[in-house]
């Protein structure tokens, strides 16, 4: 009989009930004791919805961030968020975003670094490490989660990031190798394992996602030396890996002792059999055949048709599975009343990829007759996406066929434009701006809500809008800001919002998905070819430059982050997609330039989420991309200045690809790396202008002037002044009002302290 089970459950509730928990917590509106409950109730019911897999994962729910979980469950806690006092939450708020619900504003501390999670949108906080660096296990929480999920009843296996990924993952403050941590990390592994046994557990699933990149010769020797120390048989151990191929790694994770190996078959089916060559004939293989990352309803007759000849070689020892964690998708189809009845037919969502898997398992049991109506209907549904006119237009085929390279090229270097923009523009030394969006305030989301259902008219809503556009201006105004921007209280999301404007684009109500602690994005689905029917954002720019005489930035979504960002289509290249995004993309920035609009910024967040996890792979997908954003950005004229942004990512090792964006200015996040990022310009003479992000906007801390001052001098040691600009480190919409007013005044004043060590120093 195969086994059914599965690695990770989204923790956010169908509601998004754990977001509205945390935010009324830190807010001081509810106790530590009714957040408690709160995590409980949707343990609870989460675990009933999975009650009849063999295996249900327990461990994987998270106030904000299972790594960060992990750091505690070992005691790696930095000390700065243990020096104020107070409970343990308290240190894991602090460690997580700066600040704890009981915490005031003088008792707020630097957040943990926050990156993203391989390449998927979910965000995790850094493990932080030194050479002095001591682990001493804390399961406590652990423990009271297998003790409730016994008394719900369920079957229970304990998730827990391995010792090599969670090194991996880390970094070390004082440059020391993390490796050398190695040794004094396995005995708490080991303690763990010990404290899981004596509590009657059978199995444990242990993360090993760094397997699917590329490890040197010490990474793959270390995995042998800590599964040789943990191989006390006490507990049973599958290891699970995810997100790609292991390749070289294959024979690694195949020889190590542990008692079950987890593959990723929607990204490594093609190493099953020589998996199953590798491994010991009493090891586990499981396999994961639903995607745990997209919503497209799995092909149950072609899984079928590759994975009953395995079942019948494996028998007992075929494990089945989604493909990782179903934390990256939307809970449950079935609240879903407003979606296209089509296309709806073809969507899975987290629930309905777990029917998918028991129907897999039955036929697999007892023969695919038991499960014949309910395959009938998915051949249906698989038929009916393959078929639909409403996925491929001929027209967008042939403006693709058009493209070639001068298309992303601009007419002038660089330096020549910079020239004339600085001519055009007259900004002063060190400019300020924000990276697009102001607070969403309750005000603009219930007038967005009254319009959608019908309670306020179009007259009334734009009104509403436009009077938050002109506040956006005058607060920006009387900051003295030097370049501005509308503040975007129409948009919903960055991608969803243009999203909602092209056709080829369905739109879920309730499908969010958790991007970090409580923040939850709802991507849009990216069902067919894209076309830009009309304009998105001209009016609203335009009317907002009609407020100022300062430059007004037009703000866009780049086609590489509107395609990372969305629920896309698996039935052509990624590639393919992505160049017709650039090319509705472009459309409209040409619209805003010919408008007047001077100054464009078409942020790519998510350019590096998207980069292959081997690097042998990079070439391939860097060269589309950056080429996707040339074309959206490289139509205008050398006067108008074009920016990009980018957060949260590691992009020391692609900067010359950034570069070769050939953006006038980019604005990116290192403010909670502490200008990290900049290392890599000791190597590199990056030509073009950029913002590096001064004030960590995913904390409610207040940054003083003295921090931006210091920040911005560290930037200035690598990049000529001339080409530094002064912003904050992501868009304003997550933060309140009384907030971002002292935190842009502190950044303005540090912007003008800066000018007069420039004017003191001689330097025009």
């Amino acid at each position: 009989m195969v086994t059914t089970h599965n690695l990770g459950f989204p923790r956010i509730g169908a509601k998004r009930e754990l977001k509205f928990a945390l935010e009324d917590y830190w807010k001081g509106l509810t106790t530590q004791a009714e957040l408690s409950d709160c995590g409980a109730e949707l343990r609870k019911r989460h675990w009933e919805i999975q009650a009849d897999l063999d295996y249900v994962p327990i461990g994987d729910f998270s106030f904000y961030d299972q790594v960060l979980d992990t750091s505690f469950l070992l005691g790696n806690v930095p000390e700065r968020v243990k020096s104020h006092g107070g409970t343990e939450l308290d240190h894991y708020f602090r460690a997580a975003r700066g600040r704890s619900a009981s915490d005031s504003v003088c008792a707020c501390v630097h957040a943990g670094e926050m990156t993203k999670w391989f390449d998927t949108n979910y965000h995790y906080i850094v493990p932080e490490f030194t050479a002095a660096t001591e682990f001493a296990l804390n399961a406590s929480r652990l423990v009271d989660q297998i003790a409730q999920a016994r008394r719900t009843g369920v079957h229970a296996k304990p998730v827990i990031i391995g010792p090599l990924t969670y090194l991996w993952l880390g970094k070390c403050k004082d440059g020391s190798d993390r490796l050398g941590l190695l040794p004094r990390l396995l005995p708490e592994y080991a303690k763990l394992f010990d404290a899981l046994s004596l509590l009657g557990v059978d199995w444990v699933q242990i993360d090993e996602p760094i397997l699917v990149t590329e490890l040197d010769t010490a990474w793959q020797r270390a995995f042998a030396t800590a599964y040789a120390a943990l191989n006390t048989r006490k507990v049973k151990v599958l290891l699970a890996t995810y997100f790609g191929q292991l390749g070289e790694n294959l024979p690694v994770a195949c020889s190590l002792p542990v008692q079950g190996l987890h593959l990723d078959a929607i990204n490594a089916k093609d190493e099953i059999e020589a998996a199953i060559q590798l491994l010991p004939d009493d090891t586990i293989l499981s396999v994961g055949v639903i995607n745990g990352r997209n919503i497209w309803k799995t092909d149950l007759h072609a899984t079928l048709g590759w994975l009953e000849p395995v079942h019948r070689r494996l028998a007992d020892r075929l494990w089945i599975a989604p493909s990782c964690s179903l934390l990256h998708v939307p809970v449950d189809l079935t609240s879903e009343r407003n979606l296209d009845r089509e296309i709806k037919s073809w969507l899975a969502f987290a629930i309905q990829k777990l029917v998918e898997l028991r129907l897999l398992a039955k036929a697999l049991n007892n023969g695919r007759v038991s499960v014949q109506e309910e395959l009938v209907a998915n051949a249906a549904a698989i038929q009916s996406r393959a078929k639909s006119a409403r996925v491929h237009n001929p027209e967008v085929t042939a403006a693709i066929a058009t493209i070639d390279a001068a298309l992303g090229r601009r007419a002038a270097t660089y330096e020549d434009r910079a020239i004339r923009q600085s001519a055009l523009l007259g900004l002063p030394p060190f400019p300020t701006t924000t990276i697009g969006s102001f607070p969403q305030t309750s005000e603009i989301r219930l007038a967005r809500s009254q319009f959608r259902a019908g309670q306020l008219d179009e007259a009334a809503y734009r009104q509403t809008m436009k009077a938050e556009i002109a506040r956006c201006v005058r607060e920006q105004e009387a900051l003295g800001l030097d370049v501005l921007v509308h503040g975007e209280p129409e948009r919903n999301d960055m991608v969803e919002y243009f999203g909602e404007q092209l056709e080829g684009y369905a739109f879920s109500q309730f499908g969010w998905v958790q991007s970090y602690g409580s923040r939850c994005v709802k991507p849009p689905i990216l069902f067919g070819d894209i076309t830009r029917p009309r304009s998105m954002t001209v009016e609203w720019t335009q009317y907002a430059q009609s407020l100022t005489n300062k430059p007004m930035k037009g703000m866009l979504t780049g086609p590489v982050t509107i395609l990372n960002w969305s629920f896309v289509r698996d039935d052509q290249p990624r590639s393919l997609t992505c160049y017709q995004l650039a090319l509705a993309i472009r459309q409209e920035v040409l619209d805003l330039e010919q408008a007047g609009v001077r100054v464009i910024q078409i942020d790519e967040a998510a350019l590096r989420e998207g980069l292959p996890l081997r690097r042998a792979q990079w070439g391939a997908y860097l060269r589309w991309a950056i080429e996707s954003f040339r074309i959206a950005a490289n139509g205008v004229r050398d006067e108008t200045q074009i920016h990009t942004h980018m957060c949260y990512s590691e992009f020391n090792d692609i900067i010359e690809s950034i570069a070769d964006m050939d953006a006038d200015v980019i604005t990116i996040e290192t403010s909670r790396s502490d200008m990290e990022l900049l290392d890599a310009f000791d190597h590199y003479n990056y030509p073009n202008e950029i913002g590096p992000g001064v004030y960590d906007i995913h904390s409610p801390n207040i940054p003083a002037q003295s921090q931006i001052v210091s920040l911005m001098r560290k930037a200035a040691q690598r990049i000529p002044a001339e080409r530094l600009w002064i912003n904050p480190d992501c868009g304003l919409k997550t933060r309140a009002w009384d907030e971002v007013i002292p935190a842009l005044q502190n950044m303005v004043a540090a912007a003008k302290y800066m000018r007069q060590g420039l004017d003191a120093s001689g330097a025009s």
